[in-house]
């Protein structure tokens, strides 16, 4: 149950209505609005388009099926994982399956409760709801996002004092769908309310070149295997990232290669763009260069490491030093982060002698 004055109410639910409309808020920047058209062209519509991450794609087979037959919304969803992993390509693909209506929106957009009844009223019954970033949300939103969920009704006290009244709105059956790259940060209470709850792994080079292979042909480039792996080990295992590499090798082969993306092709234009055959871009070479050359191998503290690299901390935690700890290039240690002998022999350069 929430408080509102009435004034206060309809304002934010105004308010809310302008969050909901406008989307997810970007979170990067760095996308121009023609890219976010592609990217979304390019998106899988059906589970049967959809590569990769099987197990989670045939659960929601059977999930999505049964609750159809029950002409029931399906249950509340949590998808978590890295970015660029296919979390928001998966609520569309669930909306499109259920026959449902999608509703986009963000953690950080619903800024107050008003925003979130606002969004609430609008749905239609079956609706989906998709949140990303959930874990963002403030603590009085998810306090009234909690009957919503379970119940699906909101409460709301209007006025103060004597002069205050409560009052129910009832809310359509709906199923939120909640994305999040930091598990860890989501409350026990929001977590518990989710039924459904799939954590996406990195893809298979395999599972990449099936899907770079699949995003040249609805953009109409003219791409062979050999040059689709080279494109997908090169990825990160990640989806995002594949297409993006996919479109700067195809601006390469346009202009260098009359179009067509070969093996040979698709390592120069990667080459040319600074991504290496371990799929590191200049500044993860940049970091590891830092702690291997200037550092010498010593442990360093995350804010050292950004100093001398020029990066914000919390960007190098966050964006870059997954990537760097799961191919084994760097180590944290109690002291700090530590270049690993494999991120010298990638380098080139020589360790200094142990002591």
């Amino acid at each position: 149950m929430w408080e509102a004055d009435k004034d206060d109410l309809f304002g934010d639910a105004a308010e809310g209505r302008a969050a909901h409309t406008a989307g997810p808020r970007s979170v990067t920047g760095e996308l121009t609005a023609d890219d976010l058209e592609v990217d979304r062209t390019l998106r899988p519509k059906t589970l049967d388009d959809y590569c990769g991450q099987e197990r989670v794609r045939e659960n929601l087979r059977v999930l999505i099926q049964a609750a159809k037959e029950r002409n029931e919304p399906l249950d509340h969803v949590i998808f978590s994982g890295p970015p660029g992993l296919g979390k928001t390509t998966l609520a569309g693909i669930v909306a499109n399956e259920m026959g449902a209506k999608l509703h986009t929106t963000s953690g950080p957009a619903i800024e107050r409760t008003g925003d979130l009844a606002a969004i609430l009223t609008n749905l239609e019954e079956g609706d989906v709801l998709f949140v990303d970033e959930i874990h963002r949300l403030n603590h009085q939103v998810e306090e009234v996002l909690y009957p919503a969920m379970e119940d699906f009704f909101l409460d709301i006290v209007i006025g103060k004092g004597p002069a205050a009244r409560s009052i129910r709105l009832d809310v359509p059956r709906f199923t939120l769908i909640g994305a999040t790259t930091r598990t860890g940060l989501l409350t026990g209470p929001l977590r518990d309310r989710f039924g459904i709850s799939y954590r996406l792994d990195y893809y298979s080079v395999e599972e990449l070149a099936r899907i770079v292979t699949r995003s040249a042909g609805i953009l109409g480039v003219d791409i062979d295997e050999q040059g689709a792996l080279e494109i997908a080990s090169r990825s990160r295992g990640t989806p995002r990232l594949a297409n993006r590499l996919l479109k700067r090798v195809r601006d390469y082969a346009q202009v260098k290669a009359e179009g067509s993306i070969t093996w040979d092709v698709a390592a120069e234009a990667l080459g040319f763009f600074e991504i290496d055959e371990m799929g590191l871009d200049w500044m993860d070479v940049k970091i590891l260069t830092a702690l291997a050359k200037t550092f010498r191998g010593r442990p360093v503290g995350l804010t050292t490491i950004a100093s001398a690299v020029g990066e914000d901390p919390s960007t190098l935690e966050d964006v870059y030093e997954p990537y760097l700890l799961q191919k084994g290039l760097i180590i944290r240690t109690p002291q700090g982060r530590q270049a690993t002998p494999l991120a010298f022999e990638h380098l080139g350069i020589v360790p200094p002698p142990t002591k």
